[in-house]
Order: structure tokens, then C-alpha cells, then sequence
């Protein structure tokens, strides 16, 4: 278990090397930073963001991506249950590191449409904001910087926020050892904390995560392993645009409760909450979607061939989506603009043309990442991206990709 453990963090971090910013960006909030120009695009799916826990006038923060105050049942509701089945991933792994190293695509897999809940938990706490700007700047002064994970503190291993804050808390202002990884380095750091306003706790001047949660859509899964993929896209940090690494996640049911149409400048969303009851694990995060186990295997839908993207054309297909009902539907769309050449997310132009699906949705709307995306009765792709000045329109990601990047 800890072997895998060990090379997932090490592909991710190369991964988030990569990447850079992610030029895709999953909205730091329900969308107040969404542009109004007609040709951005925003991931097809919402990344839950926290409250933020002020510490001292000059905004030394420590932010939790979930907040711990009361929610309404619009938004996403975390559970009090975060544990991963254990025996759940050590008795899926091999199947996972077996579809990895094989040279064959499967033949035939079964295209999802359902919603599904994912939380994911960090090897470490995530630097997202660095207070350079403040007047007094410990961490920064040390050389820590966003996307730093920290992983030790004077040698205690760390995995949680209140792991670190309370070392901040505790050092009275004596230099306390930070220990981070930074695009697979580890580098070691001396902070000294300050005291700053009037509630006189010292802190360090960073920004932090430890966890993640939102909810997206399921793209394919085979019904005799229990492994599926979904989103189409990675799942990246709302503060610095990049990867997410992953040490663990937990996949559970969605319930969606609400949805926001989409319009000109302001795409829609699905609002909804994760239901408590654990129903696989999530074992990889990546460019082109995430990646798991479903258990139990669902036993319902039959397998369909896949469409290479050699094979895709321009026209029309169909795009296959939950907005709440118990069952998946399906919808017309049109596909132009094939990138054959494409190795991400965005390889090919969507337009929605089902009117049913418009006045639902105003058409692709956050949460509907990963939708899959059927021409000629084969699998093609998923539905990754809407385009801030038009939902009618977006972009989708060949199955191909998908597979190829678990």
C-alpha cells in the first residue's frame, strides 16, 4: 500500500510540474471571478471552497477548503465520516496498475451519467497564499512559497491545518522547522513566527489546504472490475490553479438539489451535497480526469464499443447527463473544431441543440464534467469545459485521452 502510495504522489507532482497554471481554472468561487468574454472557458465542474479563518488584522490567514458553519442544502454538505475503506484500495490497486501498463485500450466499457461526489485528501498541507504583501512576512522571508506541500514540522509529520496552525500558535516566537516538497524536492525551512494584532496569536503569514470536495460526473465504468473515470479534467486548487495532489480520496453519491442556468458571462451549476455512505475510492488525479473504484461494482448498463478519435466526425452526437433524475438522459449536441493532435482536455468544440437540455441548464453547467459523450452508439468522449460567453457551447476530451492517462 505504501509503495503505491509513494509513486501516486511522485506522478502527481510531476504532473502539477507540468501543468503550470491551470489555464482551465476551476472558479475560486461560485464564479465571481468568471470572466465575460466570449471565448474563456471554465472546467465543467465546481471545486467546493472554504471559509476563511482571519487571524490578526494584517490577514495573517489559515484557510480549510470546508467550512465547519452551518450550510444550507444548496451547497455541498460535507460528512463527518472521511475515512477510505483500506482494504477497498488495496484489493483494487493491482486491478488499476494492470489497465495502467496495458497496451490495448479495452473494447467496450459502460458510459455513466451519473453524478457522484468526490473528496480528496492531501499527503500534507498545501501552501496556497504566501502574505509577501503584508507588512511582516515570516514563511515568505523563509523562502516558502505557493504550492509548497508541507509535510513535517520540527520533525512531527503534519497532514491536517490544525496540524500546523498549532505549531504556529505554540512556538511563542521562537524559529520552528518546516520541512516542504516542492516539485519533488524536499527543502527545509526556519520560519519565526510574529505576533500580529490584537488577539496577540503569532503566525507565519500562509495560506493553507489540506482536503478538497465537489461534485462532477461519472464517464465510463466496467461493470466487472468496478473501475471508472470521470470529469474529463483534473481537480486543481481554486487559489493556485494547479494539480491537487492526491494521498487518498473517497468517491460517495451526490444528491442534486438545485440548479443554476447558465447565462452570457456567468455559467450555471449544479448545487447539490455528497451523501455520507462511502461507494469506492478515488486513486488518481490527472490532466485528463480522475480515476477509481467503485465498489460495489454496478451490475446495471450495458457495455458499448469505444470511438477512436481517428473515428469521431464533425455532427452530431449525444451527450448523457443526471440534473437530478434517477436515471441518466441523453441530449443533442453537435461536434466541430477535432483537435486529432490534442493530448489534454480540450479536443474538440461542443454545441448543446437539444432544447429541453437548454431550458433546464442554459446548457453545460458546472458539475456536468465528465458527461459522456456517445456518436454512432460508441463511447467518444466527455464534456471538460463551458465557454464563459456562451454555456450553449464548449469542449469535450476523447475517450482516448481519458484512458490513456490513469
Amino acid at each position: 500500500m505504501k509503495r503505491h502510495v509513494i509513486r501516486a504522489l511522485s506522478v502527481l507532482m510531476l504532473v502539477s510540474l507540468l501543468l503550470g497554471i491551470f489555464g482551465l481554472a476551476v472558479s475560486a468561487s461560485s464564479n465571481e471571478g468568471g470572466a465575460s468574454e466570449s471565448g474563456e472557458l471554465l472546467p465543467a465542474f465546481r471545486l467546493r471552497r472554504g471559509v476563511p479563518h482571519l487571524e490578526g488584522k494584517r490577514g495573517f490567514r489559515i484557510f480549510e477548503l470546508l467550512p465547519k458553519k452551518k450550510r444550507s442544502s444548496a451547497e455541498i454538505a460535507i460528512p463527518s465520516s472521511l475515512s477510505v475503506a483500506e482494504g477497498l484500495v488495496t484489493n483494487r490497486e493491482e486491478e488499476m496498475d494492470a489497465a495502467r501498463s496495458s497496451a490495448t485500450l479495452p473494447e467496450a466499457l459502460c458510459p455513466g451519467g451519473s453524478v457522484f461526489g468526490v473528496r480528496l485528501f492531501l499527503p500534507g498541507v498545501l501552501v496556497v497564499g504566501v502574505g509577501e504583501d503584508e507588512s511582516v512576512h515570516p514563511a515568505y522571508d523563509a523562502g516558502i512559497r505557493v504550492c509548497d506541500l508541507i509535510v513535517e514540522i520540527d520533525g512531527k509529520a503534519v497532514t491536517r491545518t490544525e496540524d500546523v496552525s498549532r505549531a504556529i500558535h505554540a512556538s511563542s516566537g521562537s524559529a520552528i522547522q518546516f520541512v516542504c516538497m516542492r516539485d519533488g524536492n524536499r527543502l527545509d525551512f526556519s520560519v519565526t513566527p510574529s505576533k500580529e494584532g490584537e488577539d496577540g496569536q503569532y503566525k507565519a503569514g500562509i495560506t493553507i489546504r489540506d482536503n478538497a470536495a465537489g461534485i462532477g460526473t461519472v464517464t465510463y465504468y466496467d461493470p466487472k472490475t468496478g473501475a471508472f473515470g470521470g470529469l474529463g479534467h483534473g481537480i486543481c486548487d481554486p487559489d493556485t490553479g494547479k494539480l491537487v495532489p492526491l494521498a487518498r480520496g473517497t468517491v460517495t453519491g451526490a444528491e442534486i438539489t438545485d440548479i443554476v442556468k447558465g447565462k452570457a458571462g456567468k455559467p450555471g451549476e449544479l448545487r447539490g451535497h455528497l451523501e455520507p455512505e462511502k461507494k469506492g475510492a478515488l486513486l488518481s488525479n490527472t490532466e485528463c480526469g480522475v480515476f477509481g473504484v467503485l465498489s460495489p461494482a454496478p451490475k446495471e448498463g450495458t457495455p458499448i464499443p469505444l470511438l477512436p478519435k481517428a473515428e469521431l466526425k464533425e455532427g452530431e452526437a449525444t451527450l448523457v447527463t443526471s440534473l437530478g433524475e434517477e436515471q441518466p438522459q441523453s441530449y443533442k449536441i453537435t461536434v466541430s473544431a477535432i483537435d486529432r493532435t490534442a493530448t489534454g482536455s480540450k479536443c474538440f468544440a461542443i454545441s448543446v441543440c437539444d432544447q429541453a437540455l437548454i431550458a433546464k441548464t442554459g446548457g453545460i453547467v458546472q458539475g456536468m464534467s465528465g458527461s459522456p459523450i456517445i456518436q454512432d452508439g460508441k463511447l467518444a468522449g466527455a464534456v471538460t469545459h463551458v465557454m464563459v460567453g456562451d454555456p450553449t457551447r464548449g469542449y469535450g476530451i476523447f475517450i482516448e485521452n481519458m484512458l490513456n492517462s490513469m
